[in-house]
């Protein structure tokens, strides 16, 4: 049996444990989206269960009356309370060093700095995937990636199964959509401002309006020519992690690479919450050795999913 390189294993551990704390904000603040949730502290893990569940109420208490006098009160119960359940997904990235490697980064400071390169190349990798993920539309990767917004905030929310609930036959949860082609108007500069104008009164109850629009490539470059034509540059604003965008009503405007070309979100993100494992939320486990490989392996871990309580106050424009 060959004797590992004890030396080796103390700097890759060190490394490890001084790069562990920082993983899971690298990545969350690297998305708009994350790093909004993760600012409002709508970044909550969970210890386990077979779901992640979200509470919800779903209709208003039915033994609200005005009376008068001595008249009898309705003291039945009311059933306005359920919950959303949705599956735990999972992803994986391996940091690997092989044996030659080993021998070719002999002194602390090469292994270090061999280490160090590794785990910054699988953290981009997971920031970039699960950013990516966040627009899914819960089929992708056969089904085991993130739901993302093409799932909780769908073109089309009439059909479909959405934390165990379905909208052909609740029609509470539904999103809120504007299609240009079912309105017969061209999506343009001149034309995305008054989708947005309906969208957010659409999505508005009371004081609890959208706070975060996130925008693909056209429709963000609408927005931002819009403004240009009115001369409003002062609404050029800073997102939560430092993202560029502008103001529409006190919502945040942003672009996303990931986000469909012509897709616009408009979110209430006080529903929206990313919910990752306590145990594995973006975590470097101990490295193993390979039992047929002269190689080194460091598996980086995270388990969870996207969420929503209440997708009737967020919606989504589309072409």
């Amino acid at each position: 049996m060959a004797i590992p390189n004890t030396s080796y294993s103390e700097i890759i551990t060190t490394t490890l444990d001084n790069y562990r704390d920082k993983l899971a904000d690298n990545v969350l603040n690297h998305n708009p989206l994350l790093a909004k949730l993760k600012a409002r502290g709508n970044v909550d893990t969970a210890s386990g269960g077979a779901k992640l569940l979200e509470n919800l109420m779903y209709d208003e208490n039915g033994t609200f009356k005005w009376y008068s006098g001595y008249e009898t009160l309705d003291t039945s119960g009311s059933d306005v309370l359920t919950s959303a359940s949705f599956d735990w997904k999972q992803c994986n990235v391996n940091v690997t060093m092989s044996g030659l490697e080993e021998l070719q980064n002999a002194s602390k400071e090469a292994v270090h700095k061999l280490v160090k390169a590794r785990i910054q190349v699988a953290e981009k990798t997971m920031q970039n995937q699960v950013a990516a993920a966040l627009y899914y539309a819960n089929t992708e990767h056969g089904g085991k990636a993130i739901g993302g917004m093409q799932h909780l905030i769908a073109d089309l929310p009439t059909s479909g199964t959405v934390g165990g609930i379905d909208r052909s036959s609740n029609s509470w949860w539904r999103n809120q959509y504007y299609d240009f082609s079912d309105a017969s108007v061209t999506a343009s500069s001149s034309t995305i401002t008054h989708a947005m104008n309906l969208m957010y009164l659409r999505t508005m109850r009371g004081t609890d309006a959208v706070d975060l629009i996130v925008a693909g490539e056209t429709y963000f470059t609408y927005y931002e020519e819009s403004l240009q034509a009115q001369q409003r540059f002062m609404s050029e604003t800073k997102a939560a992690g430092g993202f560029n965008g502008y103001r529409y009503k006190g919502a945040e405007v942003v672009y996303d690479s990931n986000c469909s070309a012509t897709r616009m979100y408009l979110l209430n993100t006080a529903y929206f919450h990313f919910r990752p494992h306590a145990n594995r939320n973006f975590v470097t486990l101990d490295r193993k050795s390979s039992v047929n490989q002269d190689a080194t392996v460091v598996p980086l871990y995270w388990a969870g999913n996207a969420t929503t309580s209440n997708p009737s106050l967020s919606g989504v424009i589309v072409a």
